[in-house]
């Protein structure tokens, strides 16, 4: 599908460096928009943009949009930010990623995935069904799929499968046929201010699905248990392990290489319909949520359930969700992306029932002052299934605000509510000592966090061998 424009018309990205900007400027692209952005610095997104050809500035300055007509800018963006001020005073549009991205998503239909964990993962595996149902979706995601090496593409059948970002609240603006909500916690409320409101704006999003699509909601999650009471139509099927689930998940087993489950189907004026021996490639019950959700959606719309089991079985997985990086003295490296208490909780929680008798060695970089801050408390509890937990410095991501207690404070409070034990490292440097002389025998290390803790790990061999 190609969308012809006037040759007047050019789309500038401020913050193209960042998964969300760079993956729909990639399919702006690819539809037949004039793209081009800026950022503050390169990144692997910025080298995948670049690879289709569109032009990049260095750097945030109004020299960048002097032929530029319509302005796309990321949450990150500040409201001082050069670029935008100029487009303001030269009465440029500015759109947010989120009402670009519904611009884009309306043309075609679609499935969003909202929530506040496993999104990427879900996204991923939807698509993953869809492709061996040969069905070329378009995907947009928040994380880079092995199997296209990217986060997204443009693809040749009408139908799109998309992350949504609730960081800004304009996930509601995505007209969606059919949704999903995974779960629903306390991120971001700096933007919302309260749970209260983020669970008006989840309930905003799954009333506009259309009568002709279906909304999935995993009843396993206590807020998204509230969030159904609210809901003025009963257009929703939901998934779990909870027992009156509508897709309900049965007998797990689970290994190293692979989760192995069932599913029951019980639908209104439907005969109740068994799944059974799913296998898919990634360990604990938060991705088998995610295939469950992701097998629901594509039984829902017709795909065979023999499809449907092989899309989930030869899922090649998405890097930073528990990625295999190198191993050391027999001791394998992972890297994940969990940066929130109960991303960490969920992850330890699927390697301790697979690695039972492995020391957990987990190296974790807070992400954000403010979300330390506010979840010091959630982030001490969630290493308990963890021995060992190596602390880096925070990853401050541009924010200018101080904790209210000090980083040794954090550091006790880890070591007495998760029960491990805690090492403090200052830098990249300091990490690499610690594994050239500590990392061996019978372990299993985890690197979490999104800032550069992934950078850390993969760079280790560089270091250490």
């Amino acid at each position: 599908m190609k969308i012809k424009l006037a040759k007047s018309e050019l789309i500038h990205f401020v913050g193209i460096g960042g998964i969300g900007m760079s993956g729909l400027a990639i399919i702006m692209k690819e539809l037949g928009f004039k793209v081009q952005g800026s950022d503050i610095s390169t990144n692997k997104n910025i080298d995948r943009v670049k690879q289709k050809n569109i032009k990049i500035y260095i750097g945030h300055k109004k020299q960048n949009i002097n032929k530029s007509t319509i302005l796309v800018i990321s949450s990150a963006i500040k409201k001082n930010n050069s670029e935008v001020l100029f487009a303001k005073k030269r009465k440029i549009p500015i759109y947010t990623r989120g009402e670009m991205l519904a611009n884009v998503v309306s043309l075609m239909k679609n499935v969003v995935v909202a929530g506040s964990h496993g999104k990427t993962t879900t996204t991923s595996l939807i698509s993953n069904i869809f492709s061996h149902a040969k069905i070329d979706p378009t995907v947009i995601n928040g994380g880079v799929l092995n199997s296209f090496s990217g986060s997204a593409r443009l693809g040749k059948s009408d139908w799109c499968i998309l992350e949504s970002d609730e960081s800004d609240g304009s996930f509601t603006k995505i007209p969606p046929t059919y949704s999903i909500v995974t779960n629903i916690d306390k991120e971001h409320l700096d933007y919302y201010k309260s749970l209260e409101v983020l669970k008006k704006n989840f309930v905003n999003f799954i009333e506009k699905t259309p009568s002709f699509g279906k909304v999935f909601i995993c009843l396993d999650d206590k807020i998204n248990k509230q969030v159904i009471k609210k809901i003025r139509n009963l257009n929703y099927n939901t998934y779990g392990t909870d027992k009156l689930s509508n897709f309900k998940i049965l007998n797990i087993s689970q290994n190293e290489n692979y989760s192995k489950f069932n599913i029951k189907i019980s639908l209104p004026g439907s005969k109740e319909k068994l799944i059974k021996n799913i296998k898919v490639p990634l360990i604990g019950l938060h991705n088998i949520r995610n295939s469950t959700v992701a097998a629901a959606v594509a039984f829902s719309i017709g795909i065979p359930v023999k499809i449907i089991k092989k899309g989930l079985e030869k899922f090649s997985g998405v890097q930073r969700r528990f990625t295999k990086i190198f191993s050391f003295q027999n001791v394998p490296f992972f890297d994940d992306y969990a940066h929130h208490p109960t991303e960490i909780t969920e992850v330890l929680d699927g390697v301790r029932e697979v690695y039972k008798n492995k020391e957990i060695i987990c190296i974790f970089q807070p992400h954000r002052i403010s979300r330390l801050k506010n979840l010091h408390d959630e982030f001490s509890k969630s290493f308990k299934k963890a021995d060992t937990v190596i602390l880096c410095p925070i990853f401050k991501a541009g924010e200018n605000i101080k904790l209210p207690f000090t980083y040794d404070y954090f550091a006790k409070k880890i070591i007495k509510k998760s029960k491990v034990r805690l090492i403090m490292i200052k830098d990249n440097l300091d990490l690499v000592n610690y594994v050239k002389q500590n990392i061996y025998g019978n372990k299993i290390v985890i690197g979490m966090g999104a800032g550069s803790i992934s950078n850390w790990i993969r760079d280790l061999p560089n270091y250490i061998k």
